[in-house]
């Protein structure tokens, strides 16, 4: 056969493709790479790693039973101080004043849980939209920074798959002089053991996931 048809327009050239073997063993791998994420981005996602620290951060829009919980791991710790975060209540809604926050809500709710005022200190933030995590965090940066509070490590306790990119942007908002550190209390609405099979433990890794990709890829802040 030519190697050129068409005047010129076109030439016929060998080329590489993959055999029946080839094929069957790249799905193979495309497989297992696809269980291995399946089966380890919830465990990835919803990381526990304590520093040694006397101060406490709860996230305020967290359930009443990870509230419940940090007041368990305040008592049972070598807390002195815990400081609750978060903006306006609706996270679409406008901001009104400090006590329609998550950060007044989670120190409410601790205080129901036992742990005496004089040791809780409610951070909130005025962010009523976009970049909330990262907006608190900065919030606690500054109020630390006004008050004139010196902070070498602190907790974050999150819930479930928000944990990760939690401790990620409260790292970036702190700075690299406080060591931080994560606890990840479980979701109250599923199971982790089995959250593909409950659509509420779908919605939230399947979103988180992509949320952290984005925040680890495209988040830049000033």
């Amino acid at each position: 056969m030519p190697d050129k048809a068409f005047f010129g327009f076109f030439d016929r050239k060998p080329r590489w493709s993959l055999s029946l073997r080839g094929w069957l063993c790249f799905m193979g791998l495309l497989a297992g790479l696809v269980a291995l994420v399946f089966f380890r981005i919830h465990p990835f996602l919803s990381v526990t790693h304590r520093v040694d620290a006397n101060i406490l951060v709860v996230e305020g829009w967290v359930h009443d039973s990870v509230i419940r919980a940090a007041a368990t791991e305040f008592t049972n710790g070598s807390y002195h101080r815990v400081f609750t975060t978060g903006g306006p209540v609706h996270g679409a809604g406008a901001y009104i004043n400090d006590f329609n926050t998550s950060a007044s809500v989670g120190a409410d709710l601790l205080k129901a849980a036992g742990l005496p005022s004089n040791v809780i200190q409610m951070v909130p933030c005025r962010v009523k939209d976009r970049d909330r995590t990262f907006s608190a965090a900065i919030a606690l940066r500054d109020w630390l920074k006004t008050n004139q509070v010196a902070v070498r490590r602190v907790n974050v306790v999150s819930e479930g798959v928000h944990a990760r990119r939690s401790r990620m942007l409260f790292r970036e908002a702190l700075g690299p002089d406080i060591s931080v550190g994560i606890i990840s209390f479980p979701d109250e609405e599923y199971p982790a053991a089995r959250w593909w099979r409950y659509s509420a433990g779908v919605k939230e890794t399947v979103s988180e996931g992509a949320a952290y990709l984005y925040t680890r890829l495209f988040f830049h802040p000033n």
